[in-house]
């Protein structure tokens, strides 16, 4: 679409000239939206936690909402393929992902008004995003990533000590914060983790949910909004959605998937003149022709289990009112 024509060097262009912009990168990154917040059209909507440019309001009613699950079997066949490439060492983590349909009488902007979420994103009636997971921020001249990886259900008797003394999620979480800061080493120095394994707590439709989250770092240097695309272009696709060592597991992801992600798992962000704030498109739904699929998924390791995520693959379809 001639919406997605940009490229990294029109947000190179942008930051140098501190303009304010808005940004849009599929996963494979081979479509880029980025234009001026002044010059946006009147269809796109956006929420970086405390920044929009919409007005809120509560859902007045009730709504219908049915998903409908890829098969088990066809799941595992999947997973079986990953589980193969791990026993060779060709991946040590990779995020499998699906399409679900659903449907629902709400209206694409309807379930992006009233959706409770740090980061969203509604895009001229094709699709919305509404993530919990921040990418990068970057404030005077510290760039920060706060990968998220771990889920349990909060009702859960003992949810956060069994989410976090699960011997499979810590050593995929560790995976993903050694991929951050080595990603973050190729565009800045003073690389540290700040904070590792802590919990946030995100309304899931009708459940809460607890996601294990970390925060690293890197100093830049001055001048980088004059880089705001090469440094997004080497950090892309996120280490979260992607997984370790990352060439190799995406060229697996690409040959494993059963369907084409598109804007699932890219990113988008604000660039406001002096800082940057940015999410990774999870909990994403997008039109496909006349219906409606909802796109989730989650790292396979060596140790997972392939009815477990497959569960967690369809709770994270869901709407978070």
């Amino acid at each position: 679409m001639s919406y997605f024509n940009e490229n990294f060097s029109t947000l190179n262009k942008l930051g140098g000239s501190k303009t304010p912009f808005l940004f849009i990168i599929s996963y494979d990154k081979q479509s880029i939206f980025c234009k001026p917040i002044d010059k946006l059209e009147n269809d796109i909507y956006y929420k970086i936690e405390n920044i929009k440019n919409y007005t809120p309001a509560p859902l007045l009613r009730s709504y219908k909402f049915e998903k409908y699950s890829v098969p088990f079997l066809e799941y595992k066949s999947s997973f079986d393929k990953i589980i193969d490439e791990i026993k060779k060492g060709n991946t040590y983590l990779l995020n499998l992902t699906f399409s679900t349909p659903i449907k629902t009488d709400l209206s694409l902007k309807e379930i992006f008004t009233h959706s409770k979420a740090k980061y969203k994103l509604y895009f001229k009636d094709l699709f919305i995003c509404f993530s919990p997971e921040k990418f990068i921020e970057i404030k005077n001249d510290i760039i920060s990533t706060y990968p998220m990886k771990g889920t349990i259900d909060a009702a859960q008797e003992n949810a956060k000590d069994t989410i976090l003394k699960n011997q499979k999620e810590f050593a995929e979480h560790t995976m993903i914060v050694d991929l951050m800061r080595n990603d973050l080493g190729i565009v800045a120095d003073e690389i540290k983790v700040n904070s590792f394994r802590y919990i946030d707590e995100i309304k899931a439709g009708n459940q809460n949910l607890l996601q294990v989250s970390s925060s690293i770092s890197g100093k830049l240097q001055t001048g980088w909004n004059e880089h705001i695309g090469d440094i997004i272009d080497k950090l892309t696709p996120a280490g979260s959605i992607s997984g370790t060592p990352k060439i190799s597991t995406i060229n697996i992801i690409k040959n494993t998937e059963t369907h084409q992600r598109g804007f699932y798992s890219g990113i988008f962000g604000i660039f406001d003149g002096t800082n940057l704030n940015s999410a990774v498109m999870i909990r994403f739904i997008e039109k496909e022709g006349e219906y409606l699929v909802y796109k989730s998924g989650g790292g396979i390791t060596l140790d997972s289990d392939v009815r477990d995520e497959y569960e967690e693959m369809i709770r994270k379809v869901y709407l978070p009112f």
